[in-house]
Parts: structure tokens; sequence; C-alpha cells
């Protein structure tokens, strides 16, 4: 039976995706343009292929429950010396994102595992490159910021060519209470069951 490396995040929109991903080619990181600009809820995970259903009925289950949330970028970090990755931070929604995951990944769910280090949501623009090259991407995107509402996630799958493609969307639904987010309402939290 065949496998497949799937992951799941939120894709950063444009403008913000492809201004980021030129950094980060430009700071010669040769992945690059084989990963879309994104925050990580899973990361590469090996499924075999007749467990895909299942998969992409947990995650429309996930998608569901939640409402859309703002999401803010600003400045740099790093997790050097630990892990050869410098990020731009997420600032403002990394509570959505870090509730989001721990669902996604859910131990009874078909994506249930164990991560190397503890769930930090952000944005890479530099790995595994020079540490010249690891400090000029930190000190040149220190100042850098974006914000968008994020209205859902998407599954992707590594292909042997190593570049990662959207297999599905899955939009936010309104929770399950029924009632959408209203402007102006905290949007950073997924919606609750209320009795």
């Amino acid at each position: 039976m065949g496998t497949v490396t799937l992951g799941v995040s939120i894709a950063v929109p444009e403008p913000y995706a492809s201004q980021l991903q030129e950094r980060r080619a430009g700071f010669g990181d040769a992945a690059a343009h084989c990963i879309p600009t994104h925050v990580t809820l899973v990361p590469p995970t090996e499924a075999t292929v007749d467990r895909l259903p299942e998969i992409r009925a947990h995650l429309t289950e996930v998608a569901a429950a939640f409402r859309p949330f703002r999401m803010r970028l600003a400045g740099t970090g790093t997790f050097r010396p630990l892990s050869p990755v410098v990020f731009v931070q997420v600032v403002e929604g990394a509570v959505g994102c870090t509730r989001l995951q721990g669902q996604v990944r859910d131990a009874r769910g078909p994506l249930g595992r164990e991560l190397a280090f503890p769930y930090h949501p952000h944005v890479t623009v530099a790995h595994a490159i020079s540490e010249a090259a690891m400090d000029l991407a930190f000190e040149d995107l220190a100042g850098y910021a974006a914000e968008w509402a994020c209205e859902g996630f998407a599954l992707y799958e590594q292909g042997s060519d190593g570049v990662w493609r959207k297999l599905c969307e899955y939009p936010f639904g309104t929770g399950p209470t029924g009632v959408p987010a209203q402007p102006g309402s905290p949007v950073d939290e997924p919606a609750v069951r209320r009795s």
C-alpha cells in the first residue's frame, strides 16, 4: 500500500506570501519555492493512501467547529541553536493556531502524533542556511508586519520532487453555536459550545 507525506497548515495570503517567499529565496534558502508560505499545524507526516478519506473527514469536522480569527505577524525570532530556523513571529492569533493544531493532531484522530518540540506558531523565512545568511534574515525582516483574518487551513502533500502542493482547503464554519462571529467580537478564540 502506498504512502504519502502530508502537512496541514494555514496559508499566508497574498501579497504577504509572495513577499516572504521571495525574501526567503533571497537569503539563499533553496527550499523557498518548494514550500508555500505558511503557519504549520501538522508538520510533515506519513500516512497510507487509504487513510486519506478519514483524514479529510477529520479536517472537515475540525474546520466546521472553528470561527475565523485575526492573524498578525511582526518581527523575527529564531530557534537557534536548537534548530537552524529564523522566522517571522505570530504576535496575534497564536491562541487560535495552538488550539486548532491541538484538535487537528488529537490523539484519537487520524493525524494524532507527538511533536519533536513544543508547538510554536511561526512563519519560517530561513532554514538550514549559513549562519551569516540566518543573521541577515533575522535583521532584515525585524520590522516586517502583516495581518489578515484566518478563515481556514489546508491539507498539503509533498511530491517526489520535494514540492508541497495543496490538496484541499478547509474553510472555517460558524462554530457549534451556528452564529457567525460579528465584527468587533473576539476572533482569536475558536467557537465554544453553549448549552
